[in-house]
């Protein structure tokens, strides 16, 4: 069984020093895609915008700036509270989000004792995938057989 570890968060996207709007959005986890974390913006419309990037560059990111190019995340406080800045960048354009910290480490929390760090390739299920993909099947004979040889052949005999 695998268990989905979720969040609702209400972030802040931040448009200047002095203004920002909360948004509303879900972290989502899945221990059947181990390295990544979803995230949902609920932006009130039809079509909410999803995001996915490395737990581990969220799990950074808590604590010391990291990530480059599309997603980048670091700590900071404002008005004397931790929070966790993300930065993200798409052709459509980008946004700087700002999430509490508490928070954001709480559910990190549950996704790290969901899928320890170090164990994730073991969730990917590839020794299965690649055992199922490279058995051998009863059509396997047919193509194993020399096809101008009669059945009754025997070698040496």
């Amino acid at each position: 069984m695998h268990t989905v570890v979720e969040r609702e968060l209400e972030l802040e996207l931040v448009l200047s020093p002095e203004c920002s709007i909360p948004v509303a959005a879900l972290l989502s986890y899945r221990p059947d895609d181990p390295y990544a974390v979803h995230v949902t913006f609920h932006t009130g419309t039809d079509h909410p915008v999803n995001w996915t990037f490395a737990r581990e560059l969220l799990v950074e990111g808590v604590f010391r700036p990291c990530g480059h190019g599309d997603v980048r995340v670091w700590p900071t406080k404002v008005a004397g509270r931790g929070v966790v800045l993300m930065a993200l960048s798409s052709p459509d354009g980008d946004a700087l989000l700002q999430a509490p910290a508490a928070q954001v480490s709480a559910w990190l929390e549950r996704t790290l004792v969901a899928v320890p760090p170090g164990t994730e390739f073991g969730r990917l299920g590839i020794d299965d995938g690649l055992a199922e993909l490279l058995a051998p099947t009863p059509a396997d004979d047919l193509w194993l057989g020399d096809p101008w040889l009669p059945d009754d052949f025997t070698d040496g005999e």
